[in-house]
């Protein structure tokens, strides 16, 4: 019976030293980066909802790293300005319909509406289509749905901080 719990005690050990250390561990691979030497500046990650709904968010201070180097050097990331459609997503747009104006966006957003990040000028950005089939439309077309499911890094070139989103409904 001793043994039996000095098992489980290993077991548990080994499960809860192998875990990750949050949502850093897990944005590394899809944005094509090493993220392991940039510190967490604020993390927020409310997934767990019905079929894993929810939002991550983490901000990354990378001042004395080379990520700006790995995401120059990267051919997927694009450089700023945004396109109209990570624009809508992280700050709303205004677009004409007909004679009207609507506002489209922000999707990224605290519990007050408002854009999770500041106004970026210079830098980078990444935008992942988690929910395109191969073959068909992305981009613009993430608007035009009924639910998202997209991975978006942007990087401040100017403040050294690197934000990262996932977005799923």
């Amino acid at each position: 019976m001793k043994n039996v719990f000095i098992i489980i005690a290993a077991l548990v050990f080994c499960f809860s030293g192998c875990a990750g250390t949050g949502l850093k561990d897990d944005i590394a691979r899809p944005l094509g980066i090493d993220i392991s030497s940039a510190e967490v500046i604020s993390e927020e990650d409310d997934h767990g909802g019905f079929h894993g709904d929810g939002t991550a968010f983490i901000s990354l201070d990378c001042s004395g790293t080379d990520i700006a180097d790995q995401i120059n050097d990267d051919g997927n990331w694009a450089s700023f300005p945004l396109d109209d459609t990570v624009r809508a997503l992280v700050y709303g747009v205004e677009m004409q319909d007909g004679d009207s104006e609507i506002q489209m966006g922000p999707y990224l957003t605290d519990g007050d509406g408002h854009p999770l990040i500041p106004e970026v000028e210079n830098g980078y950005y990444l935008l992942i289509d988690r929910q395109a089939e191969e073959g068909k439309a992305t981009g613009a077309d993430i608007l035009h749905r009924a639910s998202f499911n997209f991975t978006l890094g942007i990087y401040d070139s100017d403040a050294d901080i690197l934000y990262y989103f996932e977005l799923d409904t």
